[in-house]
Parts: C-alpha cells; sequence; structure tokens
C-alpha cells in the first residue's frame, strides 16, 4: 500500500502473510513512474487528476525503518561477470529487478543459507541495464568468510567503462 507521494516516487509497504494472518515479513519500497516511450520521470501527481492521492493509507505499521544510502568502499571485489540473457528482461526491455537479486543471492554459497536468513536486503537501482550487456558484480568484502554485512554493488561495462546498475546491501542473521 502507498503512505506517501513524491512528485516522482511513492513510498510502498509491504505485510507478507498466509491465509490465516500469520506474518512472514515486511517489506518497504519506492517506486518511480517513467513514460515508457522517452524512459524520462513523470510526476506522478499530474496523472488521471492525481489519481493516487485516493489510494494513500498512512495507519499502516511496518517495522522495517526507512533504508539508508548504501556505502561501497572503494577497494570492491569482483566476484562475478554475467551476461544478460532473454531471462533476465521484462516487458520493458531492461534486467528485471527479482532478476538482479537472484543473481546477488547467486554469489553466496548454498552451506552459507542452510546456516543463515536474510534479515534485511536493501537495494536502490541507479540505472537499467539490457539484454546482452555484461554485468559484474562487486563486494566490498571477501565471501569466504562472510561477514554478516556485505555490501555488493552492481555495474555494466561497456567502451567507455562501467557504469554502476545498482548497489545493495545485505544483513544475515
Amino acid at each position: 500500500m502507498v503512505d506517501s507521494v513524491m512528485r516522482y516516487f511513492t513510498n510502498r509497504n509491504f505485510k507478507i502473510t498466509n491465509e490465516d494472518g500469520h506474518i512472514y515479513g515486511y517489506g518497504k519500497s519506492i517506486w518511480a513512474m517513467i513514460d515508457t516511450e522517452t524512459r524520462e520521470p513523470v510526476d506522478i501527481m499530474k496523472v488521471d487528476n492525481e489519481t493516487i492521492s485516493k489510494h494513500i493509507e498512512t495507519n499502516y505499521d511496518n517495522p522495517i525503518k526507512k533504508s539508508s544510502r548504501v556505502k561501497l568502499d572503494s577497494n570492491l571485489i569482483l566476484q562475478k561477470s554475467i551476461i544478460a540473457h532473454y531471462n533476465d528482461v521484462d516487458i520493458n526491455g531492461h534486467v528485471n529487478s527479482i532478476k538482479y537479486i537472484e543473481h546477488i543471492l547467486d554469489i553466496f554459497p548454498l552451506e552459507w543459507y542452510k546456516q543463515h536468513s536474510i534479515q534485511k536486503f536493501d537495494i536502490a537501482y541507479i540505472v537499467e541495464s539490457h539484454y546482452g550487456e555484461t554485468l559484474n558484480f562487486y563486494t566490498d568484502k571477501e565471501i569466504e568468510p562472510i561477514n554478516n554485512e556485505v555490501a555488493i554493488q552492481i555495474t555494466k561495462s561497456s567502451i567507455e567503462g562501467e557504469t554502476e546498475v545498482c548497489r545493495c546491501k545485505i544483513i544475515f542473521g
């Protein structure tokens, strides 16, 4: 549910439950609206006579604190590079948000997940990447031994160099 609207963004809250109401977790996200032809941001409040205002709900309890910027060291360690394939792109032609998360989680060995769970996963998307582009996955620490908190940066390669695509921080418990 939407809890606030800024010019180009909405803040949203999520609660994951089963049919009996048992809560498994919460989520927070910030969504942007873009024009699918120009790829430029759209002022959400100017769409459909501010209809979004009718959907704002502020009486929603979410224990997740607002995310802060993920800080990265300058000494990042390349963990892997992949080429974005058909399975990675969505209907808009860019790499899907969930695919970034899947590729990030694949950095860590299965044995790690047998003993640790993800407590918090913050991700900030910066620019789009597309089919055929090379994505590079960097961490701020060596994977083995893994620290319970890891920052990750994804870049895309081009002739001009590397461009940051997104960054995230995972806290394991």
